[in-house]
């Protein structure tokens, strides 16, 4: 595995630190007035997710991961476990819900996503960026309100609620970024 240097570290990097497999959050590079500059990380620990706040000088090598990234086709859900299937070798994994956070109930039937894996491990499971979802309640639309600030709460058809614009009516169906957890465009 590659050594990179402490001020070599980004965020989305996977590190080998203290026995884990640690992903930087967040990365602040620091000059103090006095001393060294150094890197301070905030890390996610990737298999029990606890976090770590830990100092990297310019000098400290640490040892980057690259983590196998697979697409796995979203299949059913078992006792709180997801079960995915490989589309090229047809073999099945399952992963914790847990694994998607709030995220999971965008991930519909049949949805691929992209699994990573470490040395058959799987680690983390990233959904697609928009989803299309169905707005099954909302406020009617009012014909003249083009206020372009102005939003109204929507319940979707996985019983998430968004704001989306006045002009969106009931039964459309629209475009969501997992990311962020807001309205995007209509689908």
């Amino acid at each position: 595995m590659p050594k990179i240097n402490g001020n070599e570290i980004r965020p989305g990097n996977v590190l080998e630190h203290n026995g884990g497999l640690w992903a930087a959050v967040k990365v602040d590079h620091v000059k103090p007035g006095k001393g060294g500059a150094f890197a301070q990380v905030e890390m996610r620990n990737l298999r029990n997710g606890s976090k770590l706040n830990e100092r990297f000088r310019s000098a400290d090598k640490v040892e980057r991961v690259r983590l196998e990234q697979k697409d796995q086709q979203f299949l059913y859900e078992n006792d709180g476990m997801l079960v995915f299937m490989d589309t090229d070798t047809y073999e099945q994994i399952e992963l914790p819900s847990e694994i998607l956070g709030d995220r999971r109930p965008f991930l519909q039937d049949g949805m691929t996503i992209v699994v990573e894996f470490h040395e058959a491990e799987a680690l983390n499971a990233t959904l697609p960026q928009k989803v299309v979802c169905k707005i099954v309640e909302t406020e009617p639309v009012v014909k003249g309100q083009t206020a372009a600030n102005s939003f109204k709460p929507a319940t979707l058809d996985n019983g998430l609620k968004v704001m989306v614009p006045p002009f969106v009516g009931q039964d459309e169906d629209i475009v969501v970024n997992t990311e962020t957890m807001d309205y995007s465009e209509r689908a």
